[in-house]
């Protein structure tokens, strides 16, 4: 989440994609939906989600579809879904040490 002080901002588009994400590796969404989903998703709300974290907004983009949903055609679904696990763990990992 935004950092103010020791304050977090309310992220609810943040949220959104890696709740998606999430619901995704936890089986709540299949392999199709999210992929053709996350794209349309992440082009709706890219803005605002640059608003709300400009760090996490470019992880989102950089590293969860550039480097993980946008490879969806070239890797088997078993693939994918260890990438996708993988990059979604990475994000949260560095969320969790802090940004700065």
């Amino acid at each position: 989440m935004q950092r103010q002080g020791n304050l977090k901002m309310s992220q609810p588009n943040v949220d959104f994609m890696m709740n998606m994400t999430k619901d995704f590796l936890d089986g709540k969404i299949d392999i199709v939906t999210y992929a053709l989903d996350f794209p349309h998703e992440l082009k709706k709300r890219y803005s605002r989600i640059k608003r709300e974290d400009d760090d996490y907004c470019y992880l989102i983009y950089e590293v969860l579809f550039l480097d993980g949903v946008a490879k969806y055609e070239d890797l088997t679904d078993e693939d994918f879904t260890k990438l996708i696990r993988k990059q979604y763990k990475y994000i949260l990992k560095i969320a969790s040490e802090g940004f700065y």
